[in-house]
C-alpha cells in the first residue's frame, strides 16, 4: 500500500532543475552596500577652478567699522577718511587628487556585456567609490577638511552629552547669517530626535532635493556617515561620541564652498576625468579615474561645530 501511494505522489512532468536551464534570469546591476546618498556634495555649493589653486583674500577684521559721516546736522565738514586693510598673506587652497585604475578583460567585455555593459558597471562603481572618498575628505582631510579648519570661537560643547534643542540653538547663534544646513551622523540625528521626543517638540520633516529630512528652526539636518562616531562610520557600541556641524554655503554668502577643477580633459562629471590607458598584450583594458577636490571656508562664521555629542542616551517613555 505504501509503495502504491509513493508512485501516485510522483509528478510525471519536467522538473524545475532541468527547466531552469531554459529560463531567462532577471538580474540587477551590481549592488554595492557601502554607497550612500552623499548629501553633503549635493547641498554644498561648488566652484570650478582654472588652475587648481584658490586664494581666499580676506579683509583684516577690526573691532569697529570704517568711520563715516552720517548726520543731518553736520558736526564737522570733514569727511572721515581711511581704507580697508587686506591680509598680506591670504590662504591658498590647492586641489587634492583621488585616483584609481580599473582593469577590464576585453574578452569578458566582449562576451558578457548583455544585458549590462561590464565596462560601464565597473566604471560606475569605481566612480561612486571616489565620490564616497571625496565626501569623507571634505569633512576629515588633515589640510582642507571642514572639521580641522573651524575657528576656535566657533566650537561649542554639549551641555549634557546628548544633542539637545538648546545645543542646536547655540549652534545657530554661531552661524546666524543665513545658515544652510546641519550635518550629522545618522545616530546623532536619532539621538537628537530622542531628546526632542523627551521634551515634546518633535522636529518638522521636509522634502528637499529628492530626500526627506528633519529640520530644526527651519534648517534641514543632513545625514552623513563621514562624521564618524568614535572614529567609525558604523559603530557597533551602543554609546559613542561624534560632532554636529552647522554650515552656511555659497560664495556670495561668504560661506563654505567645495572646489573642483573645471574643464578637465576626458571630463566625466564635476571634477572627475576618466581616461582610457590602452590595452596590454594580455587583452586587458585599463582606465584611469582622477577626481580633484578641496573645500574652503570663506569666513569664520560660515561654520560651527557641536563637539562631544553622545549618541547612546535612551529613555523610557512610559
Amino acid at each position: 500500500m505504501a509503495k502504491e501511494e509513493t508512485k501516485a505522489s510522483v509528478i510525471n512532468a519536467l522538473g524545475a532543475k532541468a527547466a531552469y536551464n531554459l529560463a531567462n534570469v532577471t538580474k540587477t546591476k551590481p549592488q554595492y552596500g557601502a554607497l550612500t546618498p552623499k548629501w553633503l556634495t549635493k547641498f554644498l555649493e561648488f566652484k570650478g577652478l582654472e588652475t587648481g589653486i584658490f586664494r581666499v583674500n580676506k579683509v583684516v577684521e577690526g573691532e569697529t567699522p570704517l568711520d563715516v559721516l552720517c548726520s543731518q546736522t553736520k558736526k564737522s565738514d570733514i569727511i572721515p577718511d581711511g581704507y580697508v586693510e587686506y591680509e598680506t598673506e591670504p590662504r591658498e587652497y590647492r586641489l587634492n587628487s583621488i585616483s584609481t585604475i580599473i582593469n577590464v578583460n576585453t574578452a569578458i567585455e566582449d562576451v558578457y556585456s548583455a544585458p549590462y555593459d561590464q565596462v560601464q558597471e565597473q566604471l560606475g562603481l569605481a566612480i561612486e567609490s571616489l565620490r564616497e572618498r571625496q565626501e569623507s575628505q571634505l569633512i576629515n582631510n588633515d589640510d582642507y577638511g571642514l572639521l580641522k579648519n573651524i575657528a576656535d570661537s566657533q566650537r561649542i560643547q554639549t551641555r549634557n552629552g546628548a544633542p539637545t534643542p538648546d545645543d542646536l540653538d547655540e549652534l545657530i547663534t554661531k552661524v546666524w547669517k543665513e545658515p544652510s544646513f546641519f550635518l550629522a551622523h545618522p545616530r546623532a540625528i536619532a539621538a537628537f530626535e530622542r531628546e526632542c521626543t523627551k521634551r515634546g517638540v518633535p522636529p518638522v520633516v521636509v522634502n528637499i532635493a529628492g530626500g526627506t529630512f528633519l529640520t530644526w528652526r527651519g534648517i534641514p539636518i543632513i545625514p552623513t556617515d563621514k562624521l564618524l562616531v568614535d572614529g567609525l562610520k558604523n559603530p557597533t557600541s551602543q554609546s559613542g561620541k561624534t560632532n554636529i556641524l552647522l554650515i552656511r554655503t555659497g560664495e556670495a554668502k561668504r560661506g563654505v564652498i567645495g572646489l573642483f577643477q573645471a574643464g578637465l580633459k576626458n571630463e566625466h562629471s564635476r571634477g572627475l576625468s576618466v581616461r582610457f590607458r590602452g590595452i596590454d598584450d594580455k587583452g586587458v583594458a585599463s582606465y584611469l579615474l582622477s577626481l580633484y577636490c578641496s573645500a574652503a571656508i570663506l569666513a569664520d562664521d560660515a561654520i560651527a561645530v557641536l563637539e562631544d555629542v553622545e549618541v547612546g542616551e535612551y529613555y523610557d517613555y512610559d
